[in-house]
């Protein structure tokens, strides 16, 4: 590598290996595999990403996104793939997105509940992941509803069906999916957020290896890698950042 590489290089991963943090309880970023590897977009990109650097990478995996982003803030990983967020944005130098994912309500198919805008009442309680985008989302949104914090994001509807709850938020893939294990629930129409995922660095990096990354990522989206990524690991319900 040139002295400049080297430099970067070292930068992202003070280790000696890029320690990529990697939240698997968000299929449309990653997942396990049967063996237990985990396997998504996400890992795609920390993969290729550290192929660009010329060094070694180690997967950091969380089943939460409070977890994998914590990692990152911590210090105990070096770069993650977050929604972005204001709150995390003061410990995380974002990237632009290179995907965008809605965020939807599921409901009872008995639940009076037909409009978005109809949530957000006095005796409504609402599950979300605790520490996920749309949980920090809705906790400065929702001025009348109680929400309910599941410990992940893929337990948010068994925690939504045990507890009694009028209404789960989450990414509307992991939603669909659910609504076809648990019969009886419908999803409402529209969404509440759109959640734009991107990759994130330490601001304790610097500017420069924040530009660094935003870099990788533009190519990632401009080259097809995003889009191909997607449709390799079956991907529906998110669409590449324009």
């Amino acid at each position: 590598m040139s002295p400049l590489n080297t430099l970067i290089a070292a930068t992202f991963a003070p280790t000696g290996v890029l320690r990529a943090s990697i939240n698997v309880g968000n299929p449309i970023l990653a997942g396990l595999d049967e063996a237990g590897h985990a396997r998504g977009v996400s890992v795609d990109l920390a993969t290729a990403f550290a192929a660009e650097l010329d060094i070694p990478l180690e997967l950091r995996v969380f089943k939460s996104a409070g977890e994998s982003v914590a990692a990152v803030s911590e210090g105990r990983a070096d770069v993650g793939f977050f929604a972005i967020d204001p709150i995390r944005a003061e410990q995380l130098a974002f990237t632009v997105p290179y995907v965008l994912i809605e965020g939807c309500y599921l409901v009872r198919d008995d639940s009076p509940l037909q409009d978005i805008d109809q949530v957000d009442q006095p005796g409504i309680e609402l599950v979300v992941g605790k520490g996920s985008a749309y949980d920090l989302h809705l906790t400065r949104a929702l001025k009348h509803a109680t929400i309910i914090r599941s410990p992940t994001s893929p337990t948010v509807v068994e925690t939504f069906l045990a507890e009694g709850a009028a209404v789960a938020a989450g990414v509307k893939q992991q939603l669909v999916f659910d609504a076809q294990r648990f019969p009886g629930l419908r999803l409402l129409p529209g969404r509440f957020m759109e959640i734009r995922q991107a990759m994130g660095v330490p601001q304790a990096y610097g500017r420069e290896a924040a530009e660094r990354l935003r870099q990788f990522v533009e190519q990632a989206k401009a080259s097809g890698f995003v889009a191909e990524a997607l449709q390799r690991h079956g991907i529906t319900g998110a669409t590449v950042a324009p």
